[in-house]
């Protein structure tokens, strides 16, 4: 588990003792049950990380509701936009393996996640990783209820496919941005798994088959 769970649930805890004490203990439950909510909440699961070469994995939980093209700097990318509820896992890994070229963070709003203007306006973490002769660059950004992003990396670093690299508290968004030739693997409407959801395929890893973002994007028509 996170250890910001410890934070949230041990005051909590104490406060439920205390009224346990002076009250009764059914006065005492709503705060036993929401360290509890914030135990299970800050829960931090194992995976087994895929290690076939150009594996792109998910960097969180969550549900696919969107990939598009977008231009990057002149570059033509996809964009796979991941929306995590309350109910899912928070903590935050590394899509690939490599170096950590740029780490940047942008105040903002807290729009919910699920609007397409949360991408640009809301408080944002850009991380990109260069690894395998790719760059991918992917955001956490925060929602209508997510107020902290935590990132646990820095310029220079050097993480590995599916390491742990922050998190993001409550409900929020992640955007993986990745080369437009990356073979998808998944669609709009799957569920993924932090770490262990292989995304795409860069090069010519796992001998995927390519899939146009425009079929990727025809999962909910």
């Amino acid at each position: 588990m996170v250890r910001d769970g410890y934070f949230y649930a041990l005051p909590l805890i104490v406060v439920g003792l205390l009224i346990g004490w002076v009250g009764s203990v059914a006065l005492a439950i709503p705060a036993f049950l929401l360290a509890a909510f914030f135990l299970w909440f800050f829960r931090d699961p194992e995976r087994a990380i895929p290690s076939t070469p150009g594996a792109v994995v998910s960097p969180a939980d969550g549900k696919v509701t969107d990939i598009s093209p977008l231009m990057v700097n002149g570059t033509r990318r996809t964009r796979i936009s991941i929306f995590l509820n309350v109910f899912n896992v928070h903590v935050n890994r590394s899509p690939i393996a490599g170096t950590i070229r740029d780490v940047t963070y942008k105040k903002g709003e807290y729009l919910n996640a699920m609007n397409p203007a949360s991408a640009e306006q809301n408080e944002q973490n850009l991380i990109a990783v260069e690894g395998e002769g790719h760059a991918v660059e992917f955001k956490q950004i925060a929602g209508l209820l997510a107020r902290r992003i935590v990132c646990n990396v820095k310029v220079g670093d050097r993480v590995e496919r599916g390491q742990r690299i922050g998190l993001i508290k409550f409900g929020s968004r992640v955007d993986v941005m990745l080369d437009a030739a990356a073979n998808l693997q998944i669609k709009i409407g799957d569920h993924v798994k932090g770490g262990a959801t292989v995304l795409a395929y860069l090069g010519t890893g796992g001998q995927a088959k390519a899939e146009t973002i425009e079929h990727a994007s025809q999962g909910t028509r």
